[in-house]
């Protein structure tokens, strides 16, 4: 067997109990205090137990969390670019000492972990805001986030005792089964793409483009937290099934979600991607424009040129990077300003907004655009969420 990219520390987290030890935690967490996540806070924590964000083995202390803000490394000097912590008001912060073991429950109530606490700390939303996001403004989500969780944050290890359902089961992957999954297939290099959009020719394109030089492609759709007006993650599934169906060689591609919300914190965010792929056995990863981009925070290319700033070596996953795709009429196929000579006017370029439009109202857009399978899922998905709406999760 080849051997694997090792995960980011060099050891796989894994904080699941099992047997015996499962059971025990379970009628202990009846006798102890109960702190209920968020959805975002639910995402982490499973990956924490499957080690997709490999080495935590909690939610952070502030040792670690200062660290990420100021330096985007942990404590012990390991490249690290996003807190991952847990949110408490004051009043619960004041029930809870350092040292207790509590109870963790999702969003729903259900009893998901034990968290032996280790610090309570205060932590100054604008700085995390500033330094994560690149702005205090409200507008952005993850800023918006931040004003309303609560003032302290609870560091301490966890141990997971059971899983919350998912509407994805098949496809619901953890990081050990990934790389059980490239080996068995002799995959010895595998390329992650990540995405919270509908799939489309240009994602298409650069998958592909990808997939020339690597030995299989793992689709890793986000199914986490998104914003309200994001497509529900399952109508993105169903694009991916359709688009997998017709137009790749199933044999070099392995569909996964990736449980993660997103914190549209841009070039960090897309640092933390890279990361947690190498944790799921990827050697690759495809950083495209905008990656984790929202509104005019950032720019085009920002998410791109981070990786510069960082040590290939500590990094141990190479980065991809693409421009702008699109369809050109004159060259008659995809392509990018780098392969492309031809101006504006041959290049079929259609906006979010317009995409969405056209979907509301029945149209699928131009095949150039997006493959008519895909779009007769997206135009289903959407008529079915503006009758039945919700916040997505």
């Amino acid at each position: 067997m080849a051997e694997q990219i090792a995960p980011h520390g060099g050891r796989l987290v894994d904080r699941w109990l099992r047997g015996p030890a499962r059971e025990k935690a379970r009628e202990r967490a009846g006798r102890l205090r109960r702190v209920r996540l968020d959805a975002r806070e639910a995402a982490d924590l499973e990956m924490i137990g499957d080690g997709a964000l490999s080495p935590l083995t909690g939610f952070m202390g502030s040792a670690d969390y200062r660290g990420v803000l100021k330096d985007m490394r942990l404590a012990g000097g390991l490249l690290w670019t996003l807190p991952v912590t847990l949110a408490v008001s004051r009043e619960k912060a004041e029930s809870i000492r350092e040292g207790d073991e509590i109870a963790l429950e999702d969003p729903a109530g259900r009893l998901v972990a034990l968290m032996e606490v280790a610090e309570r700390f205060i932590y100054d939303r604008e700085e995390e805001a500033v330094r994560c996001y690149g702005t205090a403004d409200e507008r952005h989500p993850g800023v918006q986030r931040l004003l309303r969780q609560g003032g302290v944050y609870l560091g301490g290890d966890v141990w997971l005792v059971d899983r919350p359902p998912s509407p994805f089961p098949e496809y619901r992957l953890s990081p050990a089964e990934t790389r059980a999954e490239f080996a068995r297939r002799g995959w010895r290099t595998v390329v992650g793409f990540q995405t919270r959009n509908p799939v489309h020719r240009a994602h298409e394109y650069i998958q592909k483009c990808a997939l020339e030089i690597c030995d299989g492609l793992l689709l890793h759709p986000l199914v986490g937290e998104t914003k309200s007006d994001d497509l529900p993650a399952e109508v993105r599934m169903r694009a991916y099934e359709a688009i997998l169906e017709g137009y790749f060689p199933r044999e070099r591609t392995l569909l996964a979600v990736f449980p993660a919300a997103m914190r549209y914190a841009g070039p960090r965010e897309a640092v933390w991607h890279a990361i947690c792929r190498k944790n799921y056995g990827c050697t690759h990863f495809i950083v495209g424009r905008d990656h984790a981009g929202v509104g005019n925070f950032y720019g085009p290319y920002d998410a791109q040129r981070i990786f510069e700033r960082l040590d290939p070596a500590e990094l141990g996953i190479t980065p991809l990077f693409f421009e702008h795709t699109f369809y050109c009429r004159a060259c008659a196929g995809m392509a990018s300003p780098k392969t492309c000579p031809h101006g504006p006017e041959q290049r079929v370029a259609l906006s979010g907004t317009r995409v969405r439009e056209m979907l509301r109202q029945g149209e699928a857009p131009p095949s150039e655009f997006t493959r008519p399978e895909v779009a007769r899922v997206l135009i289903d998905g959407i008529r079915a969420a503006t009758r039945h709406p919700q916040v997505q999760t």
